[in-house]
């Protein structure tokens, strides 16, 4: 048993997603409202925390924009553009952020988990096309948990899976170091270059307490103890 226990987000850190959720999102608030809404206000609202949730998100936006849509409608529009029929929707987009050998090199001195606030259906699919071989374990998805992000339920539960081992996260939301923060784990943040608000973000998560925010995950190895 490694004593030592990386847990990663998804979106934003193991996968780039602005083509992905972040267009699903615009095309969502798109369909409702006729109006096209600017990948920087949907920053804005990640930024202020409590909106890890893209389908409360894109619900939120259409709501901003004068039409109140049912939640079950935003949720089946989202899911349609993103999941598309049988995996080929939006989700074929994503691209996978670690460079070849790193999460090898890594499951060889740590063990590797997962807590996201997508579906399991979306994780194990984005998991099977990009990183069939490596082990997550335990993975924490959407359905896991009853208390969501920014909660720490994901990684208490994690935690008590594995209670004996030094404990990280990885994130790339004010929601994923918040969680962090109230679960006492360390958190390492992501920020990338390419993010619409780039230097705010960079900010809000150094003011969360992240121990370093990275360009991506392939810096990882130069933070990690």
């Amino acid at each position: 048993m490694k004593d030592s226990l990386i847990v990663f987000d998804m979106d934003g850190v193991l996968a780039e997603v602005g083509e992905s959720y972040r267009e699903t999102i615009v095309q969502t608030v798109s369909h409702f409202t006729g109006k096209q809404v600017a990948r920087e206000r949907i920053q804005d609202y990640k930024n202020q925390g409590g909106w890890n949730n893209d389908w409360s998100l894109s619900l939120r936006l259409c709501q901003d924009l004068g039409v109140d849509v049912p939640y079950e409608e935003v949720i089946e529009r989202f899911n349609l553009i993103f999941l598309g029929d049988d995996f080929n929707g939006l989700i074929l987009k994503e691209q996978w952020v670690p460079r070849n050998g790193l999460l090898e090199r890594l499951s060889e001195r740590y063990a590797l988990a997962i807590f996201t606030g997508r579906p399991l259906e979306d994780a194990a699919h984005t998991l099977r096309r990009f990183a069939s071989g490596i082990v997550f374990s335990p993975m924490i998805t959407m359905e896991s948990v009853t208390e969501h992000k920014p909660a720490p339920q994901g990684l208490h539960l994690i935690r008590a899976e594995r209670p004996d081992v030094e404990m990280f996260y990885v994130g790339d939301t004010v929601d994923d170091a918040r969680s962090a923060r109230a679960a006492g784990v360390p958190f390492i943040g992501i920020a990338a270059p390419a993010n619409p608000r780039h230097a705010e973000l960079v900010q809000v998560l150094e003011s969360e307490a992240a121990i370093a925010v990275l360009d991506d995950i392939n810096q990882l190895e130069g933070v990690l103890p």
